[in-house]
């Protein structure tokens, strides 16, 4: 009896000890009072509240001073023929690299308007990022759920964006076909509902298949289910997205609209005449990030669109060598591919991306002061444009 009571004190005491433990980094009332000081109720605090409750923080925060005139003359300037839309989709990537390629398919056959079916290429980029999800389960169905790979895969078994080297592994793959053979679609320009259905499913059979692995079942049994799970897939991407074109017959026109050539094409075929082949197995990506050691090469693993393809590799440089690099790129009439973070300085509204555009300091009222390289160090790369 003795013994139980003592082993009762012992525990409230152990839990007294913890529960004090805990408290001293909580916040306290008095912290608390000390904490509401910062925000006094004044003139200026109301008014600042009423415009951010009823508007977005980006109109209450953009500079006037900023609103000048803007100069959109260029000095240097490959002629695109028109601005392709993403629309509700993180294809960027996808537009971007096509966009490369459409700029010198324009220029080397007079085209008018012209761009190459986004959405073809992006049937196939999911597709093929299914099965580097599934593949990747099987390669780690040894390893524990807690597994950091195991983790990163089943938080991330889809997503559309991409870099170039999707671009290169996908289109060298597939190929390419003109959009009006494989129009975009509501699902295509609005891939978010689309992809959280194909992701829930994947995570779905990604389970399934660790199940069947450690009920014993080898690899050749579960890459054959691998290969039936992704002819579901494959029917919710047609269901989504339309049927990928094997042949087809296009008429080329020219610049006025006339028609100069009607011929039959295969995907391969029409990136052999119209898409750059030399590009996609021919690049080097480049990027700053001053959080890592400059004239070094990275690769970052498992950050690739086909299982079969390539890492994300880039050699990280100072950002003025890049700026000489893309100005010889542009006088050599080649659009450069680049990704930069677009998501809190760039006025869609004016088309102009400047770290002055917002003055977010004067409204909240405190300065946000970390730099490229600690922002680096935790942001990943938001926007790719040409």
């Amino acid at each position: 009896m003795n013994k139980r009571i003592l082993s009762v004190f012992a525990l409230s005491a152990a839990f007294l000890t913890v529960c004090a433990q805990q408290d001293k980094g909580g916040i306290s009332p008095e912290m608390l009072n000390q904490i509401k000081q910062s925000y006094q109720g004044t003139t200026t605090d109301k008014a600042i509240r009423n415009a951010i409750g009823n508007n977005d923080i980006q109109a209450g925060a953009l500079n006037q001073d900023n609103l000048k005139g803007m100069d959109t003359h260029f000095s240097i300037k490959v002629d695109s023929k028109g601005i392709t839309d993403q629309k509700s989709s993180g294809r960027c990537w996808l537009f971007t690299g096509l966009n490369v390629m459409r700029a010198k398919a324009i220029a080397r056959y007079g085209l008018g308007s012209f761009e190459f079916s986004q959405n073809y290429n992006f049937f196939w980029d999911q597709l093929e990022k299914a099965n580097l999800f599934l593949q990747g389960v099987i390669d780690t169905r040894e390893k524990p759920m807690d597994d950091k790979m195991v983790e990163w895969l089943f938080r991330n078994p889809l997503s559309d964006g991409g870099t170039f080297t999707g671009v290169a592994d996908i289109v060298s793959k597939y190929g390419l076909v003109p959009k009006e053979v494989m129009p975009e679609t509501n699902s295509s320009e609005n891939t978010s509902r689309m992809a959280g259905l194909i992701a829930e499913k994947l995570r779905e059979y990604g389970l399934q298949l660790r199940d069947r692995a450690a009920k014993g079942a080898k690899q050749p049994a579960l890459e054959k289910d691998k290969t039936e799970m992704l002819g579901t897939v494959y029917r919710m991407l047609v269901l989504n997205l339309g049927v990928p074109p094997t042949e087809f017959t296009w008429t080329r026109k020219d610049e006025k609209g006339n028609p100069v050539e009607t011929a039959q094409y295969t995907p391969m075929s029409f990136l052999e005449k119209y898409g750059d082949k030399n590009l996609l197995d021919n690049y080097v990506m480049l990027m700053n990030d001053p959080s890592r050691e400059y004239y070094k090469c990275y690769e970052i693993d498992f950050d690739r669109h086909r299982y079969d393809g390539r890492n994300w590799t880039y050699v990280n440089l100072p950002a003025d060598e890049i700026k000489e690099m893309a100005i010889a790129s542009l006088k050599d009439s080649t659009m450069m591919y680049f990704s930069c973070d677009v998501g809190k300085f760039l006025n869609s509204e004016r088309g102009l991306l400047d770290v002055n555009n917002y003055d977010y300091a004067s409204l909240m009222g405190t300065t946000f002061g970390m730099d490229k390289k600690k922002q680096c160090r935790r942001l990943p790369v938001d926007r790719a444009m040409p």
